[in-house]
């Protein structure tokens, strides 16, 4: 089971610190990664958004912001834990395995780093989330800050 754990801890780590991804690259990471966004839904990128806020929330400089209870996060994992099953072990079950084959076991960590800007990108659509991210614009030092975008 020691594989299985380094393939959970390199999905948490690439969904909580992915990079942009694109497509290309070799055809089976390509079709993976497709079932695994043309097969959630939008309920499904929130229990991924989710799972990654309060994983994050459990850092200790961040922990104070979260008022999330351990029945929360359980519920939260669960959830993950449901939806990482039904992907890989039946939905994705042939483009994953095709996958695993081609480039082991790590290389399940680019389509599920792709579902997690998708789950980053559910949030991000709503009106209240752009108006947070789009806050700190008025504490800005525009003096500091516009030269730099003068040609």
């Amino acid at each position: 089971m020691c594989s299985n754990r380094l393939l959970a801890i390199a999905l948490a780590t690439s969904a909580l610190l992915g990079s942009p991804v694109a497509l290309a690259g070799p055809a089976e990471t390509a079709a993976a990664t497709r079932c695994l966004a043309d097969n959630t839904t939008g309920r499904d990128r929130k229990d991924l958004a989710r799972w990654i806020f309060l994983a994050m929330a459990a850092h200790p400089e961040i922990k104070e912001m979260s008022k999330a209870s351990s029945a929360q996060q359980e519920q939260s994992q669960r959830a993950v834990a449901g939806l990482f099953s039904r992907l890989v072990g039946d939905t994705c079950a042939t483009e994953v395995r095709a996958l695993v084959k081609a480039e082991g076991p790590g290389a399940l960590g680019k389509p599920f780093e792709v579902l997690g800007q998708l789950a980053m990108q559910e949030l991000m659509t709503n009106a209240d989330v752009k108006a947070n991210v789009g806050g700190f614009e008025r504490f800005i030092d525009r003096a500091k800050v516009e030269p730099v975008f003068k040609p």
